[in-house]
């Protein structure tokens, strides 16, 4: 089995396919993998909305990830699990395309996304169009057999410097080889921005956990707003991570998420995790 559609792609079957306005589908996650973090059922919801959209424009151009006004993480997808998948695309040209979408787990909603915009590029400049267009199409006839995904090695980060109370910033060496990368483009290397964010909400939950009390043990991000992506991350790339607490109050901590190379940025977001309950 090739890593191409296998190693970072989430969509397994298209159920429901109306051209450049919604979709419906499904991604068996694989039982023997360790983990299926809640960025990648968002990388799901934003590849069934790819689909739509790249149907749409004839497969002249793709979107990429770009801005993302509101997540609302509400479950967890584990090992094992049948994502449903939903999306409704509010806009579409050659230029964009603008989406809100969902995922479900066994009729319980696990995440939304809100508004969310991807510039489209050219579609040669990532893969071949001919290849796109024959894995749609099985999409929506009989879709791919289940189980290729092999889970994916989370990026670690080495902390470089904690403020107590008040920041986290760590370094993030993207890998120069890695299986997703066959995947995540074939004809152009990216590291793919649910992957960054993953690491950027991992360090944000550390500086929660390490500064607001036992009400924010294990803390688990529930809300995020004013994601922008605002450049490539590539094989080989060294990130600096930051992540500065904001707010906390008996409900929510709020911390500011940003990710820099060589001092440029090229990402950043809002993260909220909501206190626990008195137990």
């Amino acid at each position: 089995m090739t890593a191409h559609f296998a190693a970072y792609s989430f969509v397994d079957r298209i159920t429901e396919f109306i051209d450049g306005s919604r979709a419906h589908g499904f991604f068996w996650v694989p039982q023997g993998i360790r983990v299926f973090p809640s960025c990648l059922v968002a990388e799901a919801v934003g590849q069934l909305a790819a689909w739509v959209a790249m149907s749409k424009v004839d497969f002249r151009g793709r979107p990429v990830a770009a801005l993302a006004t509101q997540t609302r993480f509400l479950g967890v997808a584990l090992p094992g699990d049948v994502l449903e998948l939903a999306v409704e695309i509010e806009d579409c040209d050659d230029n964009m395309v603008v989406y809100g979408g969902s995922a479900f787990v066994e009729g319980r909603q696990v995440i939304e996304l809100e508004h969310c915009l991807g510039p489209m590029l050219p579609v040669e400049d990532f893969d071949a169009t001919d290849a796109l267009r024959e894995r749609l199409s099985l999409l929506r006839d009989r879709g791919a057999p289940p189980g290729r995904f092999p889970g994916v090695d989370l990026p670690q980060t080495v902390v470089i410097e904690y403020v107590p109370g008040k920041s986290l910033r760590a370094t993030l060496n993207v890998p120069r080889e890695a299986p997703f990368f066959a995947d995540h483009f074939p004809r152009n290397p990216v590291f793919p921005a649910t992957l960054l964010l993953d690491a950027q909400i991992r360090l944000a939950a550390d500086l929660v956990e390490k500064s607001c009390g036992p009400q924010f043990a294990s803390p688990v991000a529930s809300r995020m707003t004013h994601f922008k992506m605002r450049a490539f991350v590539t094989p080989g790339q060294e990130v600096e991570l930051g992540a500065t607490l904001t707010g906390q109050d008996a409900l929510a901590a709020r911390v500011m998420l940003s990710a820099k190379i060589d001092d440029k940025s090229v990402a950043t977001a809002r993260i909220e995790f909501a206190a626990r309950e008195p137990t």
